[in-house]
């Protein structure tokens, strides 16, 4: 059974933790206000993505080593306390910028917990049979999240200000931590069953191929998710929060076929056909001199994101003992990390160097590696069973 008490509990504190996440969707314009560049836009919002990264194996360990409740009562409280320290900045950009990016890694940190140790909570609960519908449909309420943060977010700062957005991050987050307390642990740790270390585990052909594949889908999201906002605010296209509702439009659309779609004729089917919507998406944005172009690249990319990221999840995890799941959760958004931090690096210097339609052009260049690197072979049936 997928839709019992523990997934909605869970799925709750999913939409809220990704609410909070995605307010800082417009941090880059609080950088900018504060007389930073696109060049700093990409340091910032990829200090985030490195710590998220570089911290993912320790995490992983930590998933199966304590459980996954505990690491995300833990990872909840850094995104709790992590906004609420961005109000001590008066002059971000100024003696304060290396305590900023500080704060930023240690809020990279605590995502990274929060979003390995839930994915692997519920890689522990769904039926086998039915997980890329069961992680699919659970996934929609992240895409919530990812909407509604811009959307409250833009809606209070005139009012309130960036300390509005960054109260209102703290009090999702809050929320987050208050829903899923009630429930029991989803795997109990054994301290006779360890299983291999993140590092033996990576070396193996499948999560070579998962963790390439989550890098590039990664580097991607660097695009859509740290230098949209800046394009609508340059082109006159007013609130970027619309972008951000066809895109999570976009992804639940797919989701609710793409899972039954995905158990039934494998992942690797569907893998190239996300990699393609997502390419889309990030090729529409130079070209998007109206609201409307906007919100279409948004429905493309979201659509792209709503088939890869429940596929690349179940290729990850599926087959793979309890006391491994962490880990196997952690390379797959270790991957998606890393590649949101090159992409936030690099393409913010492309940004500042060649202009913005340079940036989705090479963000999308990058992406499509992903059809070479994969292929459109047919699904083998060991590879998607782990």
């Amino acid at each position: 059974m997928i839709y019992t008490p523990a997934f909605w509990a869970m799925a709750a504190a999913n939409f809220a933790q990704t609410a909070s996440f995605s307010a800082f969707f417009l941090l880059p314009l609080y950088l900018l206000e504060h007389g930073g560049d696109r060049g700093d836009i990409g340091i910032v919002m990829g200090m985030f993505a490195l710590a998220s990264a570089v911290c993912r194996p320790w995490v992983s360990e930590m998933i199966d080593r304590i459980g996954r409740k505990r690491s995300y009562t833990l990872g909840n409280l850094l995104m709790v306390a992590a906004p609420l320290l961005h109000l001590a900045f008066s002059e971000p950009l100024g003696s304060a910028y290396p305590w900023l990016l500080a704060l930023r890694a240690v809020h990279g940190i605590g995502l990274a917990i929060c979003f390995t140790a839930i994915f692997t909570y519920m890689a522990d609960i769904l039926p086998a049979a039915r997980f890329n519908e069961g992680i699919g449909m659970f996934g929609i309420s992240g895409l919530i999240g990812v909407a509604a943060g811009p959307l409250v977010a833009e809606a209070i700062a005139p009012r309130f200000g960036y300390a509005g957005i960054f109260l209102v991050a703290a009090g999702f987050s809050l929320l987050s931590l208050l829903v899923h307390l009630p429930l029991a642990e989803s795997h109990a740790p054994a301290a006779h069953r360890r299983g291999p270390s993140f590092f033996i585990l990576l070396g193996r052909g499948k999560f070579v191929i998962v963790c390439l594949l989550a890098t590039l889908f990664g580097f991607g999201l660097a695009g859509t998710g740290n230098f949209v906002a800046p394009l609508a605010a340059e082109n006159g296209l007013g609130t970027v929060s619309s972008y951000y509702l066809w895109y999570a439009a976009g992804a639940i659309a797919t989701r609710f076929a793409g899972g039954r779609l995905a158990d039934r004729l494998g992942e690797n089917r569907l893998l190239p056909w996300g990699i393609g919507l997502y390419v889309l998406g990030l090729l529409l944005l130079p070209a998007a001199r109206s609201a409307l172009l906007l919100d279409l690249a948004g429905a493309c990319a979201g659509s792209g994101h709503g088939l890869l990221f429940p596929t690349l999840n179940t290729l990850a995890v599926r087959g793979e003992p309890g006391e491994v799941r962490g880990k196997a959760t952690g390379i797959f958004t270790g991957g998606i990390d890393a590649g949101n931090f090159a992409g936030s690096l690099l393409l913010g210097y492309i940004g500042q160097w060649f202009g913005l339609a340079a940036l989705f052009w090479v963000a999308g260049a990058g992406m499509a590696l992903g059809l070479l690197l994969f292929g459109f072979r047919p699904p083998k049936p060991e590879e998607n069973r782990g």
